[in-house]
């Protein structure tokens, strides 16, 4: 007799997008990340930089945003990736209409009450955007990584990284609902607090705050970003949780513990 098992499908993955804010510190290059609240489903106690998914109002507002030059499949997840930035860390990339320069940290702070009406509808960030006459700084965000989580995961997501200098008049915050606190650290400082077990840091964090520890400024950083060739990760987790990354992705290495033992 013969048996068949039928195996059920993995989850899909939720396209989504993050961004790592860089700024210059006085040992290296800094990151801005918020530390979500303990209570929420998905990494709740960690440390992650800010981001999310993409909403469908972020495909609808890609289509008004095609004059950069840049690959329209693309656009949505920067879209998501400046919206998140805005909602998560009270950062705005756009600009004044006619205006090549971000908008000023004096007139973003007047917007800052409205980052709980874009948590509450991605459709209101659009209409925040028109009524203001802005322009998303689209161009900004260079690619860094593209990450989708293991099929074995219940949760999955299909992740763009982004990363950039941070506006010097912008001053990043956590929203103070989904992040209770935020920090600028250096990816060494972040990684030894997870190693302690001092800080929650998941995997995919850590593992994309690793190129940063050969870069001395945030000029290298974006340089080495622009010269990478982004490979897409999807990592491949055994039993004893360890995963295996494409060597072609360039985190110099081949299998990582997704756990880390203090």
């Amino acid at each position: 007799m013969i048996y068949f098992c039928v195996m059920n499908a993995p989850p899909p993955a939720k396209p989504a997008a993050t961004v790592l804010l860089l700024r210059d510190g006085q040992d290296g290059p800094e990151v801005f990340m918020v530390e979500r609240h303990q209570n929420l489903a998905g990494f709740g106690g960690a440390c992650v930089f800010p981001g999310g998914t993409v909403d469908a109002a972020d495909h609808r507002l890609a289509a008004s945003h095609h004059d950069f030059g840049l690959p329209a499949e693309t656009l949505p997840f920067r879209i998501a990736a400046i919206r998140e930035t805005f909602e998560e860390a009270g950062v705005l990339l756009a600009r004044p209409e006619g205006s090549d320069r971000l908008i000023a940290g004096a007139r973003l702070e007047a917007l800052t009450d409205l980052r709980q009406a874009v948590h509450d509808s991605a459709d209101e960030f659009a209409a925040m955007i028109a009524r203001e006459k802005l322009h998303l700084a689209l161009d900004m965000l260079i690619p860094y990584a593209h990450w989708i989580t293991p099929v074995v995961r219940p949760k999955r997501y299909d992740t763009h990284f982004f990363v950039l200098t941070a506006p010097d008049d912008h001053v990043p915050d956590h929203d103070g609902g989904e992040s209770v606190s935020s920090l600028w650290i250096t990816p060494r400082a972040i990684l030894a607090d997870a190693t302690a077990g001092t800080r929650r840091v998941e995997f995919a964090t850590r593992m994309n705050l690793q190129p940063l520890l050969a870069v001395r400024s945030v000029d290298e950083a974006l340089d080495a970003a622009r010269a990478r060739r982004i490979v897409t990760v999807m990592p491949e987790v055994n039993a004893d949780e360890i995963a295996r990354l494409p060597l072609e992705a360039g985190y110099g290495a081949e299998y990582f513990p997704v756990r880390i033992k203090p």
